[in-house]
């Protein structure tokens, strides 16, 4: 793509946003021309015998990137495109109304620049500004979070990306012993360093892969090495991902409640039984209620996740799902858009999802969140979901998740231990720009053993006072 325009720009975000948003006007020659640069801002884009003109109150005092804004909005006036989500193309659009409070905008005008300048729609604005509303009451830079990764499942999913691996599989069989008690000196390690470098860590979070999949002995030997090496003086928050139920048993979460944690993840995805066991994935509804029953017995706080648009799936399937998990009393709910990612079999098998009467099926999500009295607190979206959607945790007030906040606004460092799992240093370089620095874990079992002491003396030095 050839950009012509009258003043200095980077082309970069320009060609990203017609890949995305607009794909037939890609490789298209392009010349921008400013009419206006007063009070009210106003310029012309022409592309492929076509022409559109984008006009906006001057807000370049606060916003610096505007006339690169209003390209994109002419863009998409150009070619006709209605969004809900308008011109935001990025994973974190709360980030983008958080830098705009540190900017000095009221929420008021927040809502006000996204429908005019971004060309968002009322109900989206509604929600953004909604969700940063509730973050803001928990972001603390002055704490961090821990993650602790474990990279292996029962099965693979075929809609998963995330570093993984089958238990019961090649890698499983031969590296499950040494990931495990290299996780236990990484640990250590890390209780040494922290205990000449205190930091104040909030949240701690086990995910992977499914954690719950470790034995009952070596979930004690684990959970038992965090206690003993890691400060947790200032913990508010212990979650334990434990989504696939065939993991579980009782006594797996008794010895999680004995060592603190106390919320955990039973994530159905959907209660469409033949549709997870083509994708991969078992589910036992009886054994699912039973661990659901001794999980609200033993007093955890509860998220359970359903991915909508998996393939086989359409409103009907959905709709019982939906009626399906009313039938629980969870404190939190996680409603995932599914989006295929590369790494994913069903990406590389060229699936297609079936598209959804979005009106009817928010109508019904509703419905059940007033019941349930979940509201909307951290949301992010992905590029490739079903009509532009977005993926929306929700969380009776007073039980939202710390962890899933501070990681989805990238707003507190994070020291990551385990395979695949990724350390962030996040500083301050303004009152708008955070520089972020990154350590990640090898996914591989093989290259986690033999580097994790490698990788392990990077996150040191991000962290060293």
């Amino acid at each position: 793509m050839t950009i012509k325009a009258d003043f200095e720009m980077t082309p970069g975000s320009i060609i990203e946003f017609v890949r995305v948003l607009i794909p037939e006007a890609k490789g298209k020659e392009m010349e921008i021309v400013s009419l206006s640069n007063g009070e009210v801002m106003s310029l012309k884009v022409i592309s492929d015998g076509r022409e559109a003109v984008f006009n906006y109150p001057n807000h370049t005092d606060r916003i610096d990137d505007q006339k690169i804004i209003m390209i994109k909005m002419a863009l998409l006036e150009m070619y006709g495109k209605d969004y809900p989500w308008g011109g935001l193309i990025g994973v974190r659009p709360t980030k983008l109304v958080r830098r705009m409070l540190t900017l000095k905008y009221s929420y008021d005008e927040i809502k006000t620049v996204l429908q005019g300048l971004y060309k968002v729609s009322q109900v989206k604005a509604d929600l953004l500004v909604e969700v940063v509303k509730k973050e803001m009451k928990f972001l603390n830079r002055d704490h961090i979070n821990m993650y602790i990764g474990i990279p292996f499942c029962p099965t693979k999913c075929r809609y998963c990306s995330f570093a993984s691996y089958e238990i019961e599989g090649p890698v499983g069989r031969n590296f499950y012993r040494g990931v495990v008690e290299t996780l236990l000196e990484e640990i250590k390690l890390t209780g040494e360093f922290l205990a000449d470098n205190p930091q104040k860590i909030e949240s701690l979070y086990f995910g992977g892969g499914t954690p719950s999949v470790l034995t009952e002995e070596d979930m004690v030997r684990v959970l038992e090495a965090v206690r003993k090496h890691i400060d947790l003086t200032h913990i508010k928050e212990f979650t334990f991902e434990a989504g696939r139920v065939d993991t579980l048993n009782r006594k797996k979460l008794e010895i999680m409640k004995e060592y603190g944690v106390d919320r955990i993840s039973l994530n159905p995805q959907t209660f469409n039984e033949d549709i997870l066991k083509e994708l991969n994935r078992s589910f036992d509804r009886e054994k699912f209620d039973e661990m659901y029953a001794i999980s609200r017995e033993l007093g955890f706080i509860i998220n359970m996740d359903l991915i909508l648009g998996l393939p086989g799936e359409g409103a009907r399937e959905i709709y019982h799902t939906l009626d399906e998990i009313e039938k629980y009393d969870m404190e939190n709910l996680t409603i995932h858009v599914l989006a295929l990612k590369r790494a994913s079999k069903l990406y590389q098998e060229g699936y297609e999802k079936e598209e959804l009467n979005k009106e009817e099926f928010e109508r019904k999500l509703n419905n059940l969140l007033s019941k349930k009295g979940l509201e909307p607190y951290y949301m992010y979206r992905q590029k490739n979901s079903i009509e532009w959607g977005e993926n929306l945790g929700y969380a009776v007030p007073g039980t939202e998740s710390i962890f899933n906040i501070e990681m989805i606004e990238e707003n507190q460092s994070t020291i990551g231990l385990g395979g695949g799992a990724i350390t962030k240093r996040i500083e301050a370089l303004s009152d708008v720009i955070d520089n972020i620095d990154k350590v990640v874990n090898p996914k591989d079992p093989a290259l986690y053993i033999r580097e994790m002491k490698e990788r392990l003396s990077k996150k040191f030095d991000l962290f060293r006072g």
